[in-house]
């Protein structure tokens, strides 16, 4: 695989020591990757939009991709950062956009991140959840990650001012 990352990017995620922590997240939630049994197969919205209340964020739902949208554009005419959540099948998917002077400096899901970072044929699972609680679980980690990363960017765009 041979994906591009901008250099600012790659330096923020490295900054926030995102492989390792993707690492931790997903083995804390991976007990059940096999078992599609075992998972929370399909979610009410509402209930998801409480936790994400719970965890100090509002979110839209976009039913026509199916995915919640967490957004940031700190006050800043230059850039804006965006935190997409996919919840399908008791599996989580995450994708971090970046804009910086209206163009896209990042849009892919984390396990493409993960892969330019370090050996392009290791793989970090997503994870897994079977319940609200673990739902929760993981999106406090990916939030947690989320606001490092934004404040990474954010300072990183702030001083450049073009």
């Amino acid at each position: 695989m041979n994906v591009e990352m901008k250099p600012e990017i790659k330096e923020a995620l490295k900054k926030i020591k995102f492989v390792d922590r993707y690492k931790e997240l997903s083995g804390n939630f991976s007990s059940n990757l096999n078992d599609l049994n075992d998972r929370l197969e399909d979610y009410d919205i509402e209930k998801v939009n409480e936790i994400f209340i719970r965890l100090g964020y509002a979110a839209t739902f976009d039913k026509k991709e199916k995915f919640f949208k967490v957004g940031v554009l700190d006050h800043s005419p230059n850039y804006m950062i965006w935190f997409h959540i996919i919840l399908e099948h008791g599996m989580t998917e995450f994708v971090w956009v970046v804009y910086h002077n209206n163009e896209v400096r990042l849009g892919s899901p984390w396990s493409v991140y993960s892969r330019v970072l370090m050996n392009a044929s290791e793989r970090i699972k997503t994870p897994v959840y079977r319940n609200y609680m673990e739902l929760e679980g993981i999106l406090r980690e990916a939030f947690l990650m989320y606001d490092d990363f934004k404040s990474k960017i954010s300072n990183l765009y702030s001083k450049t001012h073009n």
